[in-house]
């Protein structure tokens, strides 16, 4: 199919950048049926919208002349949600129009407003802008939109989530009646509704379904980790998967300093991007992501709203979305114009069932596993070593006499081994993680287990029975700073205390989860060393410490090895601690019967 016809500007613009086949939504958009009419789009981010409402205002704003007039009062506004995206459409319009002498203009906030004023003074054909820095140029008298023939709403119910209901309003009101509306949305909730009927005329409706368009060309990824693990399942992904560029979400400003600084440390060129940030510091980020100064770009939900960023392969959510429509507009980032992209959800153990709903609502499925592991990591790094321009290149001249005079002081191992060190020299070391196992969710947005860990049927078995403590002489009892409030289960608290204190899960004897803590024993022949271990960690969140060789009080309430509790009369079922017996070999194994969920448990 052909956009338009040869000859045209558009066309040649389209060339140009290798445009060959249009996505759905721009097949959609230049149908017969949808020329001059007000349309309502909806359609997932990454279908190539831009481009598409840009084909559509074209014969509404050239006509059947070659070229536009002169510029003068503006002929096009689009608005848009946030600045990020508003610069983008600013930069895919000014290339489309480009041929058909087209001057597009950005406003919006963050830059100089009297600036803006001087550009819009000389001339535009297409304004593109956020609601707040429009609706000032209105007021002020810099903005003239008589002469407006096309208003454009991009990502519509993004700006209404963001509170700019009056503003959109107020700039409707003031555009001249006999407009073209063309109003694009992710998802259509009552209020996109409402402003269509109100403001549009005779609108022709177009929807791209996510199946058909938005998901496509997008992996989904459910990754299970304990509470104290998500920093370094984090880095992790981003050793395993190999990706250009990644974008890393979190829910608060707060986090995203946080993983930043911690990204830092661990050797990732990595920016941040949320919203007390100015503008100036936002466009550096995002030019440093553009031109391969960082990899790693850390930021807040409404920071990263539409930026588009190039090579975006892996998109990891720290933290769960809010909602699913968040959900899609994360994962969107990647997966664009014919690429491939990975969305990656962390997933903690006590929030499975949420994950599984979201997954489940946004229409998709995920893939679930674990972590990937330092052992795998270190396998793909030696694969990647022997594909390395490094070794596949040809050699030069100069190159093979520098290796036979290396071969002569040296053995080939120890050229081997300095080579292997200069390769990892530059990448961040992996971290060791534990698989909390795959819990109690049974979600059909999700197929369990593949990828990044083995399947848990093809691994070692191993062997499965009680014990309450069958450590061979004296324990110590410790205590942890967590307990049933914070959803403490043997399942990710052996791994965390065998990782911590550097000692076997045969080595801990019996674990007591209490309301606010937990108590567990440790053999006393290896005590010294798991205290001098434990002193070593530094920013732990689950902080260990020693409560000597005396037990702690027995509890009311034991957790039978069925799974039914044996209730002690005198205690109310609030304040009665919780004991938990991990099984050999295993942490968390099932009983035999179905374990019976601790007072207090967050469901989700």
């Amino acid at each position: 199919m052909v956009f338009f016809p040869a000859g045209h500007p558009l066309t040649q613009a389209l060339t140009e950048r290798e445009y060959t086949d249009p996505t759905a939504v721009q097949t959609a958009v230049l149908e017969a049926a949808a020329t001059d009419r007000d349309l309502l789009v909806s359609a997932q981010t990454g279908s190539g919208k831009t481009v598409a409402y840009g084909l559509a205002i074209a014969n509404t704003l050239l006509g059947d002349a070659p070229v536009l007039e002169p510029a003068a009062e503006p002929l096009a506004l689009v608005v848009a949600p946030t600045r990020e995206l508003a610069l983008q459409v600013h930069r895919e319009l000014s290339w489309l129009y480009q041929h058909a002498g087209g001057r597009v203009v950005s406003c919006v906030g963050g830059m100089d407003p009297r600036a803006e004023q001087r550009l819009l003074a000389r001339g535009a054909h297409i304004v593109v802008g956020t609601p707040g820095r429009l609706r000032d140029h209105l007021e002020r008298g810099g903005l003239k939109i008589t002469k407006l023939k096309a208003v454009v709403l991009d990502e519509a119910d993004e700006m209404l989530d963001l509170g700019f209901r009056e503003d959109l309003e107020f700039i409707l009101e003031a555009t001249p009646q006999e407009r073209r509306t063309l109003l694009f949305s992710a998802t259509l909730p009552k209020a996109i509704v409402t402003m269509a009927k109100r403001y549009q005329k005779d609108a022709w409706r177009i929807a791209v379904s996510a199946g058909q368009q938005g998901h496509a060309d997008i992996e989904y990824r459910a990754i299970r980790v304990a509470p104290n693990e998500v920093e370094h399942a984090v880095v992790n992904l981003l050793r395993f998967v190999e990706s250009p560029t990644a974008l890393v979400f979190c829910n608060t400003r707060d986090s995203v300093r946080h993983l930043q600084a911690i990204l830092l440390e661990r050797g990732f060129s990595a920016v941040a991007l949320s919203g007390e940030l100015g503008q100036n510091e936002r466009n550096q980020a995002l030019q440093a992501l553009r031109d391969g100064r960082a990899r790693v770009c850390v930021a807040t939900d409404v920071a990263a709203r539409g930026i588009d960023l190039p090579n975006l392969g892996l998109v990891i959510h720290a933290e769960l979305p809010q909602n699913a429509q968040t959900l899609q507009h994360r994962s969107g980032r990647t997966g664009r114009a014919g690429r491939k992209g990975i969305s990656v959800l962390l997933v903690l153990l006590s929030r499975r069932r949420r994950a599984e709903q979201l997954l489940q609502t946004a229409g998709v499925h995920a893939v679930w596993g674990g972590t990937p592991s330092a052992d795998d990591i270190r396998k793909l790094d030696q694969e990647r070593l022997l594909q390395s321009p490094f070794v596949t290149e040809d050699l030069s001249e100069d190159d093979l006499a520098m290796a036979k005079a290396l071969l002569a002081e040296r053995s080939p191992e120890d050229i081997a081994a300095a080579l292997v060190r200069m390769y990892r020299s530059h990448l961040p070391a992996a971290e060791d993680v534990f698989d909390p196992g795959p819990g109690n969710g049974n979600g059909s947005a999700s197929r369990e287990p593949r990828d990044f860990r083995e399947p848990r049927e093809q691994r070692e078995p191993r062997e499965r029975g009680p014990r309450k403590s069958d450590l061979p002489g004296q324990s110590v009892w410790f205590r942890l700073n967590v307990g049933r409030q914070k959803n403490a289960d043997p399942r990710w608290l052996i791994p965390m205390i065998c990782r911590q204190g550097k000692i076997t899960k045969q080595e801990i004897g019996a674990i007591r989860i209490f309301e606010r803590d937990t108590k567990f024993e440790v053999d006393s022949t290896v005590a010294e060393r798991f205290i001098a271990a434990v002193n070593q960690v530094e920013r732990a969140d689950v902080r260990i410490e020693a409560l000597g060789e005396q037990p702690p009080p027995e509890s009311a309430t034991h957790e039978s090895h069925e799974g039914k509790p044996a209730h002690r009369p005198g205690k109310s079922a609030a304040n009665r601690p919780v004991v938990k017996e991990h099984w050999k070999g295993k942490p968390g194994g099932k009983t035999k019967g179905k374990p019976k969920r601790p007072a207090g448990t967050d469901r989700d």
